[in-house]
């Protein structure tokens, strides 16, 4: 019996396949690579906008990277500056033959055998020393010396520094110039920066006038290089003006014998040669090391590393999830094209490797247009906030190998956008891709699990972090070098940011939520949301840039606010806000005398009447006598008064825990001397017609309540040495022991009032203080002045103050402007918030515009009205920034409270109450909706009608 059996047929494909050589992996990558750069110039409207969102923050990296080296000086500068062309200069420091020593690189890191850093009085320099002694005869020597003097001026009078010397000399060229006119040839001459004429109304060859009464003709203007252009600067003829003199060798070679030479002698010395080339240096002490040049350059360096990748990893976070929205976007438009690359051969792998290398092409040319452009900006902006010193920008100096490593950040944030699409593209099926299919998005239970547990696990570390930072805060067993010290801080901050990754990664979950409730509310936010599930590639990422800037807005807001307003409760006010106050000091006597005191008061108060004050009162109390060495240096019948404090009022350390304790004012210096008239200049109060009769009668006002008992205060007075010894009540803690006994009590009637906002603690009338034989003096002028005066200008009393000051007392003027406003620091932040999150949303709401086009021809060809339209673009505007917003607000409020809890172990907690509750809901809420109805009213494009493929 026979059978037919059939030949097996060899398959003609797999023949084929089999003889075809493999192609090499390099010719993959090249083939990936040509296709990637063609599809990148195919879609270059999207190319365009992916590079954009690269390029800012590579740009603002780049400028700020050569702004700030800009300001770190090279040897070959910081010399320049120093010595001009000099070689040198040598100045006494120490006393000869004592064993000085100097780093060779800096003559300010100096000591001897015994001792670093400075003499104790035994070794002061001689500053007559000459160094000509220490050098070879017929070396030459340019003396300068340096000092400080005081100019009138238009305006009054005005701090300037001195140089005395021949600045003009050439070789001085860097650190020196002779501007205009010609340098001084005697003692009656002066050269000044044009800010000198500038401020003292004068011209070259007028008399200007020093405050000591000396007079010097202007001969011509010079320019210092460490001068700011608005610093008045002088240049006098005699060189040995101030001691001592710094002596400059304008060509000498010094080396390390030299410079043993000369620190032997007493002279340190900054020579070119120890500064651009510095020679090996053993220091003296082992357990200091004193940092060199070169080693502190690095740091600098570092820390400006360490900044821009701070600030670049956050910008990146940003720029890759809109980045990614962007390539999904783009990818999706690519499917067809692709989809034949696979039918050609092109395996899985290949396919990732087209879109990752898209993104790598893209940051590389954003790169390189961020990196211009930066530079660029830095080239343009340095000149304009150049203030005229040379120390300001030292140079323009280009961070080649930070910018070289900016540039490879630009390459891995295209590559990491580009990763998501990647992989996607990588499992597209070839055939449905190829007929233009699209099947429903699948969501699955792995990525909501793992990302709500992330949100739990967030929000459980930040709480008990709080409450264990707290706890470790007064612990007193814990070291303070323990890492349990900071663990707590970083949960606190790494437990949000873990939540907001949970939101992330249930990100397309919490959208197909959303989506089935919405689809009650109607046929518009139906659509809208089931887009936004569909094409979650794009609006995850969207919506978590949106909410990362969100984050650090709501947490910078309620932080800042915190702070702030605890800072305002524990603001020590000098006067009520407003009033231009006027503090007197003693100067060459420790103790302020009444005759003193009250010619000071006088100045001050003639210089408050002529400039126009609308009210001028004198507060008086009793001198400090801290400004003694000892209590023998004070007057034994001098006597020291204050309201004591009862009993029921005073804490003892044990039942505060150890936290502390607040205050208004000094508890031991609490009692002011105002005339009755001059109550609501000083304190901001108004008496009633019977409370003025009572306090001129000897009745005491009284701002902390604590002081009185029945309606009355005590008062009583110690010895001034008693108080210097602190040996007097401190009106804090009770059952103190070695205090000693008061020379004298008293009991007056006390009248509270409310006036929190300044420093005075109780008043009494001059009569009340003269029958307590309280001896006062005036300490404080206090005025009022109408808006727009100069007298409100901070910058304006700082020069009049250096105009009252003389050898017997000293005058601080300043205006009590009460706490800072947190308005300059949030009003920016908002605004920067604001902006990141409208560009964030324009992006994500243009691309989802962008990809609706073939399903607003759909709409537009079954019946759907523009109207239709309008409403889907406003609920894509609610999801994707309601989504991101809710997401950003909800995690950025978790540190504060974290902090919050933290706080509740101190003294001065934070309160929750102080976070702006109403601001956060109108970044959470009222943005959004704004987004929305913007995008509402934008009217969508003319739908084209094409021919749509079937949904597989």
């Amino acid at each position: 019996m026979t059978a037919v059996q059939d030949r097996p047929r060899a398959d003609a494909g797999a023949r084929r396949r089999a003889e075809r050589p493999k192609p090499s992996r390099t010719a993959r990558l090249r083939v990936s690579a040509r296709i990637a750069r063609r599809q990148v110039r195919r879609a270059w409207v999207s190319s365009l906008l992916i590079m954009s969102l690269i390029a800012l923050p590579i740009a603002g990296m780049a400028g700020v990277a050569v702004m700030v080296s800009s300001t770190f000086a090279t040897p070959a500068e910081r010399v320049t500056v120093q010595l001009g062309r000099m070689s040198a200069w040598v100045e006494p420091v120490w006393a000869a033959d004592a064993g000085f020593w100097q780093d060779p690189e800096d003559p300010y890191e100096y000591g001897n055998e015994s001792q670093w850093g400075g003499s104790d009085g035994s070794t002061e320099p001689d500053p007559t020393a000459d160094p000509a002694r220490v050098l070879d005869p017929g070396t030459e020597i340019v003396p300068l010396s340096f000092g400080d003097e005081r100019i009138e001026t238009v305006a009054g009078s005005a701090g300037a520094r001195a140089i005395a010397g021949d600045v003009a000399d050439e070789r001085f060229a860097g650190a020196y110039a002779l501007i205009d006119g010609r340098a001084p040839s005697s003692d009656g001459e002066v050269l000044v920066s044009p800010a000198v004429l500038e401020r003292a109304g004068l011209t070259i060859g007028r008399t200007l006038t020093l405050t000591n009464g000396e007079q010097f003709t202007i001969t011509g203007t010079f320019d210092d290089a460490t001068a700011a252009n608005a610093d008045p600067v002088l240049a006098f003829f005699d060189a040995d003006r101030y001691s001592p003199v710094r002596s400059f060798l304008p060509d000498i070679d010094i080396d390390t014998d030299l410079l043993s030479a000369l620190n032997a002698a007493g002279f340190g010395v900054y020579a070119r040669e120890f500064v651009v080339d510095p020679p090996p240096f053993d220091q003296p002490f082992d357990d200091y090391s004193i940092p060199t040049t070169a080693e502190l350059d690095q740091q600098r360096e570092l820390g400006l590393a360490a900044g821009i990748g701070g600030g670049g990893l956050a910008a990146g976070y940003m720029v890759v999830m809109l980045a990614a929205a962007a390539f999904a976007v783009s990818a999706r438009r690519q499917q067809r094209a692709l989809a034949i690359a696979a039918s050609v051969g092109a395996e899985p792998r290949d396919l990732r490797r087209i879109v990752l290398f898209q993104g790598a092409v893209l940051g590389l040319i954003a790169g390189g247009v961020g990196l211009a452009v930066g530079v660029a900006g830095a080239a343009i902006l340095m000149p304009l906030l150049a203030n005229g010193s040379a120390t300001a920008f030292w140079g323009f100096h280009v961070p080649w190998l930070l910018l070289v490593g900016v540039l490879v950040f630009a390459v891995l944030v295209g590559s990491a956008s580009a990763w998501m699409p990647a992989r996607t593209v990588g499992r597209s099926d070839t055939i449905s891709a190829l007929r233009g299919a699209r099947r429903p998005m699948k969501v699955t239970a792995a990525r909501p699990l793992w990302g709500s547990l992330l949100i739990i696990v967030g929000i459980a570390v930040t709480i008990v972090s709080g409450i264990a930072a707290g706890a470790v805060a007064i612990s007193t067993t814990i070291p303070w070098d323990s890492p349990l010290r900071w663990l707590p801080i970083v949960g606190i901050v790494g437990g949000p940011i873990l939540a907001q990754v949970g939101i992330l990664v249930s990100g397309r979950w919490l959208l197909w939520l959303a989506s089935r409730l919405l689809s009650r509310v109607g046929l518009a936010a139906r659509l809208a949301s089931r887009d936004a599930v569909a094409n979650g590639a794009r609006t995850v990422p969207a919506f978590a840039a949106i909410g990362a800037t969100v984050f650090v807005g709501v947490f910078a807001v309620a932080m800042g606010m915190m702070s702030a307003e605890q800072s305002a409760r524990n603001y020590g006010y000098s006067a009520p806000v407003g009033t231009v106050v006027a503090d007197i000091g003693p100067m060459d006597d420790p103790l302020l005398s009444a005759q003193v005191a009250e010619k000071a008061a006088k100045e001050a108060e003639r210089l408050f009447e002529s400039s126009g004050a609308l009210e001028l009162r004198v507060v008086s109390s009793q001198p400090d006598v801290f400004y003694v060495e000892t209590s023998a240096d004070l007057p034994a019948d001098l006597d020291h008064a204050m309201l004591v404090k009862p009993a029921r009022s005073l804490l003892s350390p044990e039942e505060d825990g150890g936290r502390g304790v607040s205050y208004s004012g000094d508890p031991t210096d609490n009692i002011a001397v105002v005339d009755v008239d001059g109550l609501e200049t000083a304190m901001g109060i108004a008496l009633t017609p019977a409370q003025r009769e009572a306090y001129n009668d000897g009745a005491v006002i009284v701002t902390d309540d604590t002081y009185i008992t029945g309606g009355r205060v005590e008062a009583a007075a110690w010895s001034a040495r008693d108080y210097f010894e602190r040996s007097v009540p401190s009106n804090v803690w009770h059952d103190e022991v070695g205090m000693a006994d008061p020379r004298w009590e008293r009991s007056a009637p006390a009248i509270p009032v409310a006036a929190p906002h300044q420093r005075i603690i109780s008043a009494v009338a001059p009569s009340t203080a003269r029958a307590w034989g309280m001896g006062v003096v005036p300490r404080h002028v206090l005025a009022t002045f109408p808006e727009g005066s100069q007298m409100n200008s901070q910058d304006h009393l700082s020069e009049l103050a250096e105009a009252l000051t003389t050898d017997d007392y000293q005058i601080s003027l300043y205006r009590e402007t009460g706490p800072a406003s947190p308005a300059v620091w949030l009003v920016p932040l908002l605004a920067a918030v604001a902006v990141l999150v409208l560009g964030a949303s324009a992006v994500a709401l243009g691309l989802a515009r962008f990809e609706r086009r073939p399903d607003d021809a759909t709409l537009a060809a079954v019946g759907g009205t523009p109207g239709l339209r309008r409403r889907i673009g406003l609920w894509q505007g609610l999801v994707i920034a309601g989504f991101g917003t809710f997401a950003g607000a909800t995690a950025g409020i978790l540190p504060p409270i974290g902090f919050w809890l933290q706080s509740q172990t101190g003294y001065e907690p934070l309160s929750l109450a102080d976070i702006p509750w109403w601001l956060l809901g109108v970044l959470a809420v009222a943005l959004p909706l704004g987004i929305a109805a913007v995008n509402w009213l934008v009217p969508p494009r003319e739908p084209e009608l094409t021919r749509r493929n079937v949904i597989a």
